[in-house]
């Protein structure tokens, strides 16, 4: 028996209204505003690195300008100095000035002052290395018909020691006070001269 015959009002069709608080929109999906949002983070994770880049190539570029302003003013500094011409650097040989304080007899001229300024300075040279190891350099002789010997005469001593120019003035001396101490631990008191002018070996008469 139909509700039309029991008197009941059949139900009215009612046309469902899309509710406009709900999060499902007609043609699209939840996967769909999900790549969507994706995407926009991906965008701004971009944009950020993007700026850091850029912020990093700024900072290495002004530490740059920076280095080369250090190295100029070192430079201009170094070849000027502070007084604004070319600063030189001496040489150890420029620093230390041996002028000898004892007298040079050239047999050739009489006196010394005819010797070349390199034998000057060797002779400077080995007068101080001969107070250094505690002997009193009194004269030094250059004699003649000889290239480039000097003959030193020691306080205490009769003889003399020869040296040669084209030695180190140290070691000349040095092999001249091992020589010296040789023949006095061998009892010879004295000595005409002793020859170091050859290297690795010494002479004495």
């Amino acid at each position: 028996m139909s509700e039309s015959a029991e008197g009941k009002t059949p139900p009215k069709l009612v046309q469902r209204r899309a509710n406009r608080n709900s999060s499902f929109r007609s043609g699209r999906t939840i996967g769909e505003k999900r790549e969507r949002l994706e995407t926009a983070n991906e965008r701004a994770a971009a944009r950020k690195k993007d700026k850091l880049r850029k912020a990093s190539r700024i900072f290495l570029t002004i530490i740059g300008f920076l280095l080369l302003a250090v190295v100029l003013v070192a430079i201009v500094f170094t070849f000027f100095g502070s007084g604004g011409e070319p600063s030189r650097t001496s040489s150890p040989e420029e620093k230390i000035s041996y002028d000898p304080t004892i007298e040079i007899i050239d047999e050739d001229s009489g006196s010394g002052s005819k010797i070349t300024s390199r034998m000057r300075t060797y002779i400077g040279q080995a007068e101080q290395d001969f107070r250094d190891l505690g002997y009193n350099p009194t004269k030094v002789v250059i004699p003649s018909n000889t290239i480039r010997e000097v003959d030193f005469y020691l306080d205490g001593y009769a003889g003399y020691i020869k040296l040669l120019i084209d030695r180190d003035t140290a070691v000349s001396v040095e092999d001249a006070y091992r020589m010296i101490r040789y023949l006095s631990e061998q009892g010879i008191d004295g000595f005409q001269y002793i020859d170091v002018r050859v290297e690795g070996k010494a002479y004495w008469k």
